[in-house]
């Protein structure tokens, strides 16, 4: 992020056509700073405060957007820009000078000998001879040998850059020429797409429209590095979906490439058509052809989850007409690419179709039939259907608008200007009535809280602990620990089987093998030990398959290396011999589970329990539906830092283990039980994990234990960080459910009665899967059934365990409940909002649903704070908005939903440990690990308020002093999982605990210094007395919950308003209101975050974030090219959030309330809006299921992505419309449009 928006401020502060900006900003714009950040991932913030952070810089920043001036409090400063940091970009931050010397000393060595005899190494010839010299070296096959210009290819082909030599041939003058004239643009082959797309950008219209569609291609600081004709080689040589390929092959491009002495020229097309080529055939430049504007229309087109950020094409097009003076087409050019072939194709027969006609309806409807015989995606292609509809909507929306533009006079709004039209074709292009992209909309925000200075420092917003050396890199995680000698690397071997006998292991090259020290497998555990990876609850999961692999993905044994490069290329180089021989086949569905009776038991004391009589319920209902159905798929974490760890074996068989975990304790526990040794010879060492989100917990018990084994048994230090496809395979995930449900209901909307059928995936090992039912079904019950009964099934499958993930369970049961409420919302012909009113609990009712969770009657505020947003003028004014936009826009509709949320969170015992050193500074253990959610921030200022009544200012002066320390299961016992959204506040109450004993200890002495004088310093307490005295001044608490109150409910409401683009199934989230309760905050800096990245995490799990597996289980959607979790493309372009202060309750730590895991499932909003939307389309279009079904009855499973919504809104609907005009321009009798 850093890196992205200094290059930014950068590459603005150089650009002279723009005015100096006034003092302590950049010429950066408020656009230009967001769009800096669009392809770089985050999982914690939401991207919001990073947004404003980067606008910061901008002149043209609005003071109301900046999130980060909310914590300024009324009655101090004004709130002014110029309060803000300066910024010089006269004094920005330069590379260090003694890094560039390195990078010289380096590069003269590498330069001064480009051509080594043999052995490993980067090879940097600086001429087309140097290379064909390395070409004729005796060591040079294309087997170990790789040519790169940047290497962001290995980005994509993961899997195949197993080499050991690389020549970079970025170094070749001739590769890196730009010559332009009056008949184009030549670029050398090695020119980045950032500057060529500077270069572009001073052209022409067509010149100009690639250059526009190229900043949409992978990110800024890809493009700043990936090279013009990298891509062009890539998608020559491989199936790659490349962007670049289709918008240059649209524009009549020509390539030359040099093989061996000769130069070939080849237009692009016949290039992509040609054989793959060797590594010895040398592209050398491009040439994009001048297109005069006289009668040329050029467009481009690509449909991906990600409007600008780092998101592979379904589909992309690049069309390029011209017309003649009397509108016909004389010549045109249709490419197509992405959608499943091996490359970008022309569509040669609708080309020919239609030179020399003018356009009409009819004409359009014949070209797109045609398309769609030419557009056939390869067998295997993931949504077949649908990438053929991108490809007609495309073609329909390019050639509709030109149709438009070459008509007589009349206003037609687009995001490019005003065509006319009036007396023409009588098409309704897409551009007609849309005034803006939304996707080019700025990012506003709004954020509201209320501040106390009732346990002071606790409630103030101050900045997280380590935010300064996060933000520089200099955080130390595990994979950071300097290695220590000697030290081996392990990767994992995982079984691509879901069932099978293992019978060996070997490499595929002698490469992998000679790399390979050793593998572990379950006959190297120590006699004594277990072949035990994680356990909860009931019974563990193996460490290693052995000898059956249970689910594809189990890990089989553990590669050895002297290098993490080398362990990983051995891994993924090992070939497996499975048999099948006497086993059953694998159970991977629910169904499959299910039909064959496998199941894992509910212990009796998690059971959910049933409220009233169903029978009776349904007996009042005035209507039924019955056996209705709906899916959610599963999600991956996705933290930034995978799983890893780091064993080294001490004397006497005592090991130590530095994790990235969110149970230090478990994992302890686990090492211990494998190597068979007491738990006290383990000590497991947590300093902060890069990210969690449950996938920290059981999960990373594994590479834990697979490190301290082999450490074991080497006697060697032994470290593991997993790549990324590797951990996503192994990962398990959010559980996959299905839940049939009955419900009756009365004619006002009131619901009786509700039966679920609720099916679960838990995979192998029963995990966390035991409390699922219990989340489940405690979250559906935020709405009042009147009677509610059901039937839960955890389904043992042969998959991996699926584990918690954040708001597991919750966020599946809240989300069924919405759907069921939509659902009978619908079968009325209500509003929503109406029924969702009219089933909302009072306070009685409540208790009966949650019992003693319910707490109080005054701190129930869930009613208040949707009427808040639902019952709103404004909310109803955007509805009426709403409707209007949707009855003049036909290709884009916009939907509005509001979501209550209801969250039992449950308190646990947590240890806190606080010791003052001489000097007066402060060291602080407690039981939960730090994993980004400020825990040591909301413990720190807990720590200065519970010592205050030692200080003069209450503890403000404190809080410089204190230190969270990492934890050590050897130093501080009993820590337990840091999950469940309550950690922080039960180890801030272990903390505060621990400061009463301390307080009790030293007020003897501070009131005896205070008789000698009014006030006394800290320092002189504790250095010059209270160590004197010889007084204990560590202490120790262990907190556990009141028996009367081990759990409380939280509370929220959401509002979203969302935009469907009907042809493309492309949403955009206009507008997101939050309001929840977070009770007393305890930090409510901290909150906000956790709240809006809770948020915009759930919008992944809603929307884009497809955990697809293959027919036996193995997950294929396994890295960031295939799996896309939301950037700051996809969140809200208003997002407003407001913390709301319920009463004040004295059984919650301070009155504070949970904020890591609730807000998530507000998320939903966004899915029941997009349902509003894809509503009015389908009413539109006349879309429907099936003959016996309302277009306005349908049910969207979890994840909406866009081929979801696309299906939904109709996969026809261009061809059905143009019918319709068709029959309609051809006689008054046939249907209307």
């Amino acid at each position: 992020m850093c890196m992205s928006i200094f290059s930014a401020l950068v590459k603005a502060d150089n650009k002279s056509d723009r005015p100096d900006p006034p003092a302590g900003f950049s010429k950066i714009t408020t656009s230009e700073a967001e769009k800096a950040v669009s392809g770089n991932l985050c999982r914690c913030t939401g991207y919001r405060p990073i947004v404003d952070t980067c606008k910061s810089f901008a002149s043209d920043v609005d003071l109301e957007d900046l999130g980060l001036n909310c914590f300024w409090k009324k009655g101090e400063e004004p709130a002014e820009v110029s309060r803000l940091p300066g910024y010089n970009s006269g004094a920005v931050c330069t590379f260090p000078e003694f890094l560039k010397s390195e990078i010289k000393s380096t590069m003269k060595q590498v330069n001064d000998v480009p051509i080594a005899a043999s052995g490993d190494g980067w090879y940097h010839p600086k001429s087309i001879e140097e290379l064909h010299r390395l070409f004729d070296s005796s060591w040079f096959d294309d087997s170990s040998v790789k040519i790169v210009a940047s290497n962001t290819g290995s980005g994509v082909y993961k899997d195949q850059d197993l080499y050991d030599k690389y020549i970079d041939i970025k170094g070749i003058p001739e590769l890196s020429v730009i010559n332009k004239n009056d008949k184009g643009i030549e670029l050398g082959s090695v020119v980045s797409i950032s500057k060529a797309i500077e270069v572009l950008s001073d052209g022409n219209l067509v010149f100009r429209k690639i250059a526009d569609h190229l900043n949409k291609v992978a990110s800024p600081f890809v493009r700043n590095t990936a090279t013009i004709g990298g891509n062009i080689m890539m998608a020559q040589r491989l199936p790659f979906e490349s962007d670049v390929a289709t918008v240059l092959l649209a524009a009549g491009s020509t390539v030359t490439v040099q093989v061996a002495s000769k130069r070939l020229c080849f237009t692009l097309e016949e290039f992509l058509e040609q054989p793959p080529c060797d590594s010895r055939t040398l592209l050398l430049s491009i040439f994009i052809p001048e297109w005069g504007s006289d009668y040329v229309t050029f467009e481009t087109f690509r449909a991906a989850p990600r409007p600008f950020g780092n998101a592979v094409s379904y589909v992309n097009s690049a069309f390029l007409a011209r017309t003649s003076g009397s509108l016909l087409i004389e010549d045109i050019c249709l490419a197509f690419g992405a959608y499943g072939v091996d490359h970008a194709i022309r569509a040669k027969k609708v080309e020919d179709f239609l030179k020399g006609k003018s356009l009409s309806s009819f004409v359009i409807l014949e070209a797109i039939k045609l398309l769609k015989d030419t557009v056939s995606p390869s067998e295997g292609t993931t949504h077949h259907e649908y990438r053929v509809s991108l490809a007609v909507s495309f073609l329909f929306s390019f050639l509709s608008s030109l149709a438009n533009s070459s008509s007589a006079p009349s206003n037609i709004d687009t995001p490019n200007g005003s065509y006319t039209h009036e007396t023409g074709s009588n098409v309704d292009s897409p551009e007609r009535h849309i005034k803006v992209d939304s996707n080019d909309l700025p990012i506003r925000s709004r954020q509201e809280m209320v501040f106390s200075d009732e346990y002071k420092p606790v409630g103030k917003p101050i900045k997280k602990v380590g935010a300064e050396i996060q933000a520089s890199g200099e955080a130390v995680y595990v994979d950071d620990i300097p290695a220590p000698k000697d030290c081996l690397y392990g990767a994992f071997i995982y079984s691509t089987h879901p069932h099978a006998h293992v019978r060996s292991i070997n490499f595929k090259s002698s490469l992998a093998s000679q790399k390979v020290i050793t593998v572990i497998t379950a006959k190297d555990i120590p006699s004594g030990g277990e072949n035990i990876g994680s356990s909860f609850l009931m019974q563990g999961e193996a460490l290693f398959a052995d000898p059956i692999a249970e689910f594809a993905g189990q890990n089989i044994g553990v590669v050895i290396a002297e290098t993490q490069r080398y362990a990983n290329m051995a891994a993924k180089q090992a070939v497996v011999e499975y048999s099948t021989e006497n086993l059953q086949p694998p159970i991977l569905t629910i169904e499959d589970a299910i039909q064959r009776n496998s199941y894992i038991q509910i212990p009796p004391f998690l059971a959910p329990k049933p409220v009233g009589d169903y029978n009776k319920g349904m007996a009042e209902a005035d209507h039924k539906i019955l056996s209705a159905e709906v899916k959610l798929e599963s999600q991956y974490y996705f933290y930034m830092e995978t799983q890893a760890a780091l064993a080294i074996p001490d004397e006497d068989n005592c090991i130590t283990i530095y994790s990235s975990t969110q149970m230090p304790e478990l994992t302890q526990n686990l090492i211990a039980r494998c190597l068979g040794i007491p738990f006290h010879n383990v000590r497991v060492i947590s300093r902060r994990v890069g990210g969690g989100f449950g996938g920290k917990a059981m999960k990373a018990t594994h590479t834990a234990c697979a490190c301290a084994l082999a450490a074991f048994k080497l006697r060697r230090p032994v470290r593991m960080y997993l790549d990324r496809k590797t951990d996503m395979i192994m990962a398990g995930g959010r559980h996959p459910m299905k839940a049939k449900y009955s419900v009756g209901f009365k004619s006002d909307g009131k619901i009786t009665a509700l039966h679920l059928d609720l099916g679960i995936n838990a995979g192998i090992s029963p995990d966390v899967s035991p409390l699922m039912p219990r989340a489940i079904i405690g979250a559906l019950k935020k709405y009042n059934w009147g009677t509610l009964e059901f039937d839960t099934k955890v389904c043992k499958t042969n998959v991996s365990s699926k584990s918690a993930m954040r708001a597991p369970g919750d966020v599946q049961g809240s989300f069924i409940a919405e759907a069921i409420i939509e659902h009978v919302a619908s079968a009325l012909a209500l509003d929503t909002n109406t029924v969702r009113r009219k089933n909302l609990h009072d306070f009685e009712s409540l208790e009966v649903f949650y019992g003693e969770s319910a707490g109080e009657a005054s701190t129930y505020s869930l009613v208040s704070m949707f009427d808040k947003l639902a019952l709103s003028p404004e909310y109803q004014h955007r509805a009426a908005m709403i409707e209007q936009f949707n009855s003049s826009n036909k290709w884009k509709k916009r939907g509005i939903s509001c979501v209550p949320a209801t969250y039992e969170v449950n308190l646990r015992p947590t240890p806190g440990k606080v010791s003052i050193m001489n000097d007066g500074s402060i060291a602080v253990e407690v039981g939960g690990i730090e994993i980004g959610q400020g825990l040591w921030t909301k413990v720190k200022q807990m720590t200065a308020f519970g010592l205050g009544q030692l200080c003069p200012d209450g503890g403000e002066c404190l809080l410089d002093k204190v230190r969270v320390i990492q934890a050590d299961t050897l130093s501080l016992i009993q820590g337990g999982m840091t999950a469940g959204s309550t950690t922080s506040e039960t180890s801030c109450e272990a903390v505060r605990q621990s400061c009463v004993a301390l307080v009790e200890r030293l007020k003897p002495i501070k009131e005896s210094l205070e008789a000698k004088s009014n006030t006394v310093e800290w320092s002189a307490l504790i250095a010059q007395q209270a160590s004197m005295a010889s007084v204990n001044l560590s202490a120790q608490a262990y907190w556990t919950p009141d028996p009367s109150f081990k759990s409380y409910l939280n509370y929220g409401a959401g509002t979203s308003e969302v935009e469907v683009d009907i042809l493309t199934g492309a949403t955009t989230i206009l507008r997101s209101d939050l309001v929840y309760d977070c009770g007393q905050s305890l930090n409510p800096a901290v909150d906000l975050g956790q709240i809006e990245g809770c948020f915009v995490q759930g919008i992944g799990f809603f929307t884009n974030e497809d955990y697809k597996t293959n027919s036996d289980g193995l997950v294929i959607h396994d890295g960031t090219w295939t799996y896309k979790i939301p950037t700051v493309d996809n969140i809200p372009k208003e997002f407003n959030v407001e913390m709301f202060n319920s009463a004040p309750d004295k059984k919650r730590v301070l009155s504070s309330k949970a904020s890591g895991e609730p807000p998530l499932v507000l998320a939903a909003s966004v899915h029941c809006a997009m349902r509003e939307a894809i509503r009015a389309a389908r009413k539109e279009f006349s879309v429907s299921t099936s003959p016996a079904k309302s277009a306005v009855t349908f049910q969207m499973d979890v994840p909406a992505t866009m081929p979801v919504v696309k299906e939904l809104c109709g996969l026809d609907v261009v061809e059905r419309y143009l019918e319709n005009v068709s029959a309609a321009s051809a006689g008054p009798n046939t249907a209307k449009a």
